[in-house]
């Protein structure tokens, strides 16, 4: 083989197997999107002293089913250093609590989870945020209900969301 040959040769074969590489590149960025689903939590909190109870239900309301999620709880006031979290939550910093919800079916409600923490101090009243951190790969294009503020008195009473 003559060396311009060689040359034509070796182009042709690069440019073949960049072709395939560009292709493969361009088929896996058309690949499916990802799922949509409409994450939103439920529930009640209520406040005694230095303790504070929420306990609310994860739901998803489609189109897609969704494996996990992560709903993130945000307090006004700092939670006290030492906590009893449940097995599926875990201390983020000195006011916030993530948790899993577990898999959650289309239009369906997921477990219902019992977050109860104990404050630094004892305020008369404390905030919690609650949202969306986490949707297990979906995504949530409706954000109107990704995020609830709910304001508790320290009155033992249930204030729900």
């Amino acid at each position: 083989m003559s060396d311009v040959r060689m040359w034509a040769w070796m182009w042709g074969v690069a440019g073949a197997l960049g072709g395939v590489a560009l292709g493969a590149g361009v088929a896996g960025a058309a690949a499916d999107p990802a799922p949509e689903a409409d994450l939103v939590f439920h529930g009640t909190a209520v406040m005694n002293g230095d303790q504070v109870e929420v306990r609310l239900t994860p739901r998803d309301n489609g189109p897609a089913a969704v494996p996990d999620a992560t709903v993130r709880l945000r307090w006004s006031v700092d939670l006290a250093d030492a906590q009893q979290l449940p097995a599926r939550c875990a201390r983020e910093d000195a006011r916030t609590v993530v948790c899993g919800t577990g898999a959650l079916d289309v239009k369906g409600a997921g477990r219902q989870l019992d977050v109860p923490v104990r404050l630094k101090e004892k305020p008369s009243q404390v905030t919690v945020e609650i949202g969306t951190v986490w949707g297990g790969g979906a995504v949530d294009k409706d954000h109107t209900n990704d995020a609830l503020n709910v304001l508790v008195l320290d009155t033992g009473d249930a204030y729900a969301f």
